[in-house]
């Protein structure tokens, strides 16, 4: 193969040459348990304290709301599953919506079967919550809302803000699953009114396996994993050191010039969508065009198999998604697609496309012209489009 184009960028990332660099000598050097009294386990304990107010200092945060985690699924399911059980003698009803990551969703379901009651919230056909709805939604046993900062699928990004003032006026808790957000739009927890806030690293430029839970000075989730006393007695588990030390490095960068990045890398995206939508017919973006993520190109394709697609890209050396990694080898088609109103045959032939900095105007040409190919020769096999084209519609 020549070439190999990533455009997989919301599924999971490279780890940076800064971020591996900043890594290395916690494999072999430092590699002393932060727990540990001794020298080397300090310098560890260093680094983490270094990390933590990298990654506070990203989202307007202070180091000590900072909680360390392996990842965003973790820290989506310690946020809910904590509030709920810590606040289970003031209400057992959740507000979320039907767009959310799984890691949200499965664990509001998991939490039906204990007795809570959860709502999820419609959206629009751009993705959109609607805050009347929400707020309707609060009743007097509501103790949590949580609703995610952009979707990983679309990538619309929710009035988090407008959220955040509904919850606090009700006295009601709000996390948000801010996995795809951060690091790519600006973020500041306190000025937002965000209670909790989950974040990944992989999806920024470290490592798998780990990510952060923000937690508000003064709230008191359950723990979720029990053990030994780390992270303040909060979460338990060694420190995953040199993965923590390549979050916090991943983090101040990504934050550095980020509204020139913000810019660059939206130019770049529109670019992407136009060209797909009027060089390729009945192909249709799904999202918000103005409230999106920079990176993000969704985009619907009638006639076609989403899957077959796909293989047919990578075969071409491109990568690329029909939705969310997490729900792949699924027949079934996207549930946020369906929750934007998208019938199962359109949904089905999705692809998702998410740029980071290094994507070219070239590759997005690339890309492009074979991504008509594969589409025309999909569609010159679909009896459907045979019928279409016959019917003259």
């Amino acid at each position: 193969m020549e070439r190999y184009i990533y455009m997989d960028n919301a599924a999971t990332t490279r780890v940076s040459n800064e971020v591996m660099e900043a890594m290395l000598p916690y494999f072999q050097d430092f590699y002393g348990n932060p727990s540990s009294v001794y020298s080397l386990g300090q310098e560890s304990k260093k680094a983490l304290n270094k990390a933590r107010k990298q990654v506070a200092d990203a989202i307007g945060a202070k180091p000590e709301e900072i909680y360390f985690t392996a990842g965003g699924s973790e820290a989506d399911n310690w946020a809910i599953k904590g509030i709920a059980k810590s606040l289970k003698d003031k209400g057992r009803h959740i507000i979320t919506s039907k767009i959310e990551h799984h890691a949200v969703l499965h664990t509001c379901e998991d939490l039906e079967k204990e007795g809570y009651e959860v709502t999820y919230l419609n959206v629009d056909e751009e993705g959109f919550i609607s805050l009347k709805e929400l707020e309707d939604s609060i009743r007097p046993d509501t103790i949590l809302i949580t609703i995610m900062f952009a979707n990983n699928e679309i990538g619309t990004i929710e009035p988090v803000e407008e959220i955040a003032k509904i919850a606090k006026e009700h006295k009601v808790l709000f996390h948000t699953d801010a996995v795809q957000a951060v690091g790519h739009v600006p973020i500041s927890v306190h000025e937002m009114g965000i209670d909790m806030l989950s974040l990944s690293g992989h999806k920024l430029h470290a490592p798998k396996g780990v990510g952060a839970l923000f937690i508000r000075n003064g709230l008191r989730p359950a723990n979720l994993i029990l053990g030994g006393g780390q992270e303040k007695g909060r979460r338990a588990g060694t420190e995953n050191v040199a993965g923590i030390v390549g979050l916090g490095r991943a983090i101040e960068v990504a934050v550095e010039n980020m509204d020139e990045k913000i810019t660059d890398l939206s130019k770049k995206r529109d670019y992407l969508i136009d060209k797909v939508l009027s060089e390729i017919e009945h192909s249709r973006v799904n999202g918000s065009r103005e409230k999106r993520l920079p990176g993000n190109c969704n985009v619907c394709f009638r006639f076609i198999e989403g899957e077959a697609m796909l293989l047919a890209l990578d075969m071409l050396g491109i990568a690329g998604s029909s939705g969310s990694a997490c729900t792949s080898g699924s027949l079934d088609p996207s549930h946020v697609l369906l929750a934007i109103g998208l019938p199962h045959e359109i949904a089905h032939g999705s692809l998702r496309l998410s740029l980071d900095e290094s994507n070219t105007y070239e590759e997005i040409d690339f890309v492009v012209e074979n991504l008509k190919k594969v589409v025309e020769r999909f569609r010159s096999m679909s009896p459907l489009y045979e019928d279409f084209i016959k019917e003259g519609k």
